[in-house]
This record gives C-alpha cells, sequence and structure tokens, in this order.
C-alpha cells in the first residue's frame, strides 16, 4: 500500500465574534514563519530523497495569511493511523491557539468579513505586489493530500488518469457557502476565489515527465508565476516530497470527512497507476469541460447535479459520488477500504457537506431574532467544536494578553 499524508489549512478565530485573527506568528512563534512553496531541494522527487517525506513529527506551518494555520501529518499506511494524526494536528493548532486567545476552525472561507494580513515572508511580500487583490483578498483554506509515487513518470501518468475525477472531492468536501459577510450561492466558494490565481484549476495531459517538465519551464518563462511553487494546477507533483499532490478539495470541517478523502485520493492514484502499466491511455477530455466540472461541483456541491466523469453529461450529484467508489472499488477491496469508504460517502450524503451544516446553523439562527452580525458567528462557533471533535481534552491555558486578543490592524 502507498503511504499518503495530508496538510489541513485552518481558519484561526476570535471565540467571542468569529472574526479571523491575524496570529499566526503568534501561535508560530519559535518557528519558522512562511511556509514557503517554492522548493527546499529541487530534485527531492528525481532522487527520491524522502528526507523530508519521512519525518516523524507532525507539523504548523504559517501560511499566505495570518489568519491561517497550516497542520501536516506523517505519511501513513492506514486509515486508522491518519484520522487520529488529522485530529492531533487540529488539537496542536488549537492548544496555540488556546494561548493567544484564539481558536481554530476548519472553514474553507471566513463567514465573516475581516481585512486580511499578510505573512511577513519575501516572497509573500512579492507576490501581493505582482497579483494585488487577489493576494489581499486570499484568505481560503484547503486540504491538499500527498499520495507516494515511485517515480516521476508514474506520478504523470497518474496526473494524466485522475484529472477528470477530480471535481467529485470538490463536491464532496465542499465547505465555503459564506464570503465576506455574505451568502454566496455556492457550495465551495473557495473554488471560485482559488481559480482566480492564473496557474490554478485543471491542467491537460502530459504524456511524459519531460512533457511535463517543459509545460514547467514554459509557465516560468512566461513571467507570470514568481516560481515553480505557484505551480496551483488542482493536482501536481510534488517539489519536496515523492508524492503526487492533489489539491481540489476545501478543507473539511469534520476530520473523519478529511480521512475519506484522502483514502479516495489514494485509491485513485494506485488506480490510476494499474491502468497506466496496463496500457489504459487518459480519457482525452478537454481541459475546458473539467473547468465546467469544477465550477458545477463548486456550485451545488451534493445538493444538485455534478457532470459524471464519464460521460460529462448533468447526473445527480449522489449519483456520481457514489459511481466513484464503485470505479474505485477494487483498489478500496484490496486496502480493505471500501466498507469505510461506502460508510464515510453515505454519511456525508446523510448529513450533509460542511456547507450544508454551515447553512443549517445559519438558517436556525435566522428563524430567531438574528444578531448584528447575521448569525454569522454563531456558524462558527459551531465550526469550532466540529472541528474539535474527536481530540483529546483540551489543555487548561492562561488567559491571553489583550493585544493578541484584539490585534485587527
Amino acid at each position: 500500500m502507498r503511504t499518503f499524508g495530508v496538510e489541513e489549512e485552518l481558519l484561526i478565530v476570535d471565540p467571542d465574534t468569529g472574526a479571523p485573527l491575524a496570529l499566526a506568528d503568534a501561535l508560530l512563534s519559535g518557528r519558522r514563519l512562511a511556509a514557503d512553496d517554492a522548493p527546499e531541494n529541487p530534485h527531492a522527487l528525481e532522487t527520491q530523497d524522502k528526507t523530508v517525506y519521512d519525518d516523524d513529527e507532525l507539523g504548523l506551518s504559517a501560511e499566505l495569511k495570518l489568519e491561517q494555520i497550516e497542520t501536516q501529518t506523517r505519511p501513513c499506511l492506514q486509515h486508522s493511523e491518519l484520522l487520529p494524526q488529522i485530529r492531533a494536528g487540529r488539537l496542536l493548532a488549537d492548544q496555540a491557539a488556546l494561548k493567544n486567545g484564539a481558536r481554530v476552525a476548519a472553514l474553507a472561507t471566513s463567514p465573516l468579513s475581516s481585512t486580511t494580513h499578510t505573512t511577513p515572508d519575501p516572497r509573500y511580500a512579492r507576490m501581493l505586489e505582482r497579483y494585488g487583490l487577489t493576494a489581499q483578498e486570499q484568505l481560503t483554506c484547503g486540504f491538499h493530500v500527498h499520495t507516494f509515487i515511485e517515480s516521476p513518470d508514474e506520478g504523470v501518468a497518474v496526473l494524466d488518469r485522475i484529472r477528470d475525477k477530480l471535481a467529485v472531492l470538490t463536491a464532496l468536501s465542499a465547505n465555503s457557502p459564506f464570503w465576506n459577510g455574505m451568502p454566496t450561492g455556492f457550495e465551495s466558494y473557495r473554488t471560485q476565489a482559488w481559480n482566480r490565481w492564473p496557474t490554478s484549476g485543471p491542467a491537460g495531459i502530459y504524456g511524459t515527465y519531460s512533457a511535463y517538465r517543459r509545460v514547467v519551464t514554459r509557465l516560468l518563462d512566461s513571467g507570470v508565476m514568481l516560481d515553480e511553487g505557484m505551480l496551483y494546477f488542482d493536482a501536481r507533483l510534488s517539489r519536496n516530497h515523492p508524492t503526487v499532490e492533489v489539491r481540489v478539495a476545501d478543507v473539511c470541517l469534520r476530520a473523519e470527512d478529511a480521512a475519506l478523502i484522502a483514502v479516495l485520493v489514494r485509491a485513485m492514484v494506485e488506480s490510476a497507476s494499474r491502468e497506466w502499466r496496463d496500457g489504459v491511455e487518459p480519457a482525452p477530455v478537454p481541459t475546458v469541460l473539467l473547468r465546467m466540472a469544477a465550477w458545477q461541483a463548486s456550485s451545488s456541491g451534493l445538493g444538485g447535479e455534478l457532470l459524471d466523469f464519464g460521460t460529462f453529461r448533468p447526473a445527480p450529484a449522489v449519483d456520481v459520488v457514489r459511481s466513484l467508489v464503485d470505479y474505485l472499488a477494487p483498489v478500496l477491496q484490496e486496502q480493505g477500504e471500501l466498507s469505510l469508504a461506502r460508510q464515510g460517502v453515505e454519511d456525508i450524503i446523510a448529513r450533509g457537506t460542511g456547507s450544508a451544516e454551515q447553512r443549517r446553523v445559519w438558517d436556525s439562527v435566522l428563524e430567531k431574532s438574528p444578531p448584528d452580525d447575521g448569525g454569522l458567528a454563531a456558524v462558527v462557533s459551531y465550526a469550532v467544536g466540529i472541528t474539535m471533535r474527536g481530540t483529546s481534552g483540551l489543555p487548561e491555558v492562561d488567559a491571553a494578553p489583550e493585544l493578541l486578543r484584539v490585534r485587527q490592524s
């Protein structure tokens, strides 16, 4: 079985108002502040140098905005290893937040409007200057799944063969119905905001690793993106680890949903690799059609129709999601995860995605006497509770200095 691990981006929020707090530097005191995507070891994949990937420690790091914190799990072989690590990462981040008068919430966008603050790092400063409002407003939290690959050639073969199925993961993980203090009409508005970057979204079929590298070189030569770390495609070869990195999902409100999506991604990678080795060509779906599938998944989540990944015609979302599990069933069965995957998908269908849960809380508040914030603080408070569900008891912490509680400028 392939090892897999995840990265979760979490919001740092005021426990009373629900507003984002720019406290990542305080949470990471004594740690490296910036989480550069730029490669520390540009030859890690080619040389199969797994030094970083095999780190035994859970990680915390900063991201583009000081209002968010990223957690990283270790590589795992089993769902039973991964889920506790996701919860442990959330607990680690929340403990650091509590010491500074804050909490963390697994929300892919902030329900409340807030001025954002860019992490003080030269690369991020360049991004802010180069990309203007796109960078200024980019307070979004994603969920990234890394799955081990044996070689760059295998990795590119996988990228070519999973691209037509990734939008289903966007629908399953949808957890961002609010933006700047208002409902968006989208289940995953993070997808809409994120896809403003010039190198985001689905990619074409590469065919070979050399062709993949030529595309990357052409993009760099264009001068539009600053460095290779800004290759923000829905899936890419990691530059620091021997993995395929799938990046389409919202951060999931529930840790168990995050672990489920990681299981599905690993099965997609293994299925794609087997197809490659068996000589099965990738489905020649035009990239523009993949954009339509991603937009539809962002718009409706599981509440309406998705573009079926076989026909790319509209079909009930729940049928498309179940079809994905059926497609992955041989690998999931071998790995002892088929029942888990089927039950996990049915749980999300029955309960609703994170977006559906957020809206239910919001609707419930609005049915009563709406508060000044329009009920969005209640949404954040609910999200904090669900984010931490399943973690061990939180330790007592001292009251935070008032400066850290109120800093917003």
